[in-house]
């Protein structure tokens, strides 16, 4: 198979979708691949690392396009890669198509093959292609969070672990799944009071058992969120329904019951965001203010650290994208019930029910495409 791999063009995205080491084990099963000139640039990875490992550098980014049969990228396409995508074409990347009904549409109408990272799912329900990156986001959640509570950035002046005599910060996650964790994690490592909400109580009580102690866990209902707020100094938002919408766990009237310089971190941004006040920022401006709460909502924080992110996502998507080059689409998603599940967009219909249900759209059986 002809696999092409383009730089990414989001704004402050260094990713990039395959390291030199993956292609070599693709080329090993006798593919080609083709790598867009200085795509690995901003991962540490140079175009003579790729060409050692048996790639092929192509500076024409519309013909790299034109020439794959599968593309592998990172992020979802931006409008002005739209036009490049041809019918039958297997993209395989982030998409997030429940936050955003012009891509949805666009992809529909490309007749290309959508399979999507983060609906692919194990018979256990994790995400495995999601993982790495919500390990990530989790991390440096709390990283930024902490950076923006000082003063000069807009926040309350608060040190995350205090010191002798003085109380640490207070923090709340939401969400105990992988990014909760690792939000929670790093805050309780740097002295913060941490509280974890979550409604799934098996999953509360492994926390409360193996979580350090600086760690509370609640259960996750309107009134004890609404409780919390006067005294919380960051929040993290980390909740997630794979492929649909984040639901809007602080809304815009909450807002008035926190502290001036409160910040929040909304993690499910991608996913259109679990506070009703947020929206996508960028990692060069990446706050704004509603109510004198500061908010962080950037939609690709993995993107800030894309040596590590790089090597942790394509740990993780490679064998996936040899089993679809090795057998083609549909055979790979017919052996593979959890690459199934990443198959969101087939030639113009929908097959991903939480997609459709985003929009209101119609869901077709992914059975009448590989049958």
């Amino acid at each position: 198979m002809k696999i092409g791999i383009p730089k990414e063009i989001k704004p402050q995205e260094n990713r990039v979708a395959i390291q030199p080491g993956g292609v070599q084990q693709l080329i090993s099963h006798g593919h080609l691949v083709m790598v867009q000139k200085g795509a690995g640039e901003g991962s540490g990875f140079s175009d003579e690392q790729y060409i050692e490992a048996g790639a092929q550098i192509i500076e024409d980014v519309n013909a790299l396009w034109a020439a794959s049969e599968m593309i592998m990228k990172v992020k979802e396409p931006i409008a002005e890669e739209y036009g490049r995508i041809q019918p039958g074409q297997i993209l395989f990347t982030y998409f997030h198509f429940a936050a955003d009904e012009t891509l949805t549409k666009a992809i529909m109408d490309s007749k290309s093959v959508a399979i999507a990272y983060e609906t692919v799912e194990k018979s256990d329900r994790s995400l495995p292609l999601l993982i790495p990156m919500s390990e990530v986001a989790g991390r440096m959640a709390t990283q930024e969070g902490a950076k923006f509570l000082e003063k000069a950035m807009g926040g309350r002046g608060v040190l995350m672990g205090g010191i002798p005599g003085v109380p640490p910060a207070n923090v709340l996650v939401l969400g105990g799944g992988i990014v909760g964790v690792n939000a929670a994690k790093i805050a309780a490592g740097m002295g913060a009071n941490t509280t974890i909400m979550d409604i799934n109580m098996p999953r509360l009580r492994y926390l409360d058992d193996v979580m350090p102690k600086n760690i509370t866990t609640l259960f996750s209902s309107e009134a004890n969120i609404r409780a919390m707020l006067p005294t919380i100094d960051l929040i993290i938002g980390a909740v997630l329904k794979p492929g649909a919408k984040a639901p809007h766990l602080i809304t815009r009237e909450m807002l008035a019951e926190m502290r001036p310089g409160t910040v929040l971190v909304d993690v499910a941004i991608d996913q259109g965001g679990c506070f009703e006040t947020s929206k996508p920022t960028t990692h060069q401006d990446p706050t704004y203010v509603i109510d004198e709460v500061v908010h962080y909502c950037v939609a690709n924080m993995p993107g800030a650290v894309p040596y590590t992110s790089t090597l942790g996502l394509t740990n993780v998507t490679l064998p996936y994208a040899i089993a679809i080059a090795n057998k083609g689409w549909k055979k790979a998603v017919k052996d593979d019930d959890e690459l199934l599940k990443g198959v969101n967009i087939v030639e113009g219909a929908i097959v991903y029910q939480d997609v459709a249900d985003a929009f209101g759209f119609e869901c077709s059986s992914i059975q009448e495409f590989i049958s």
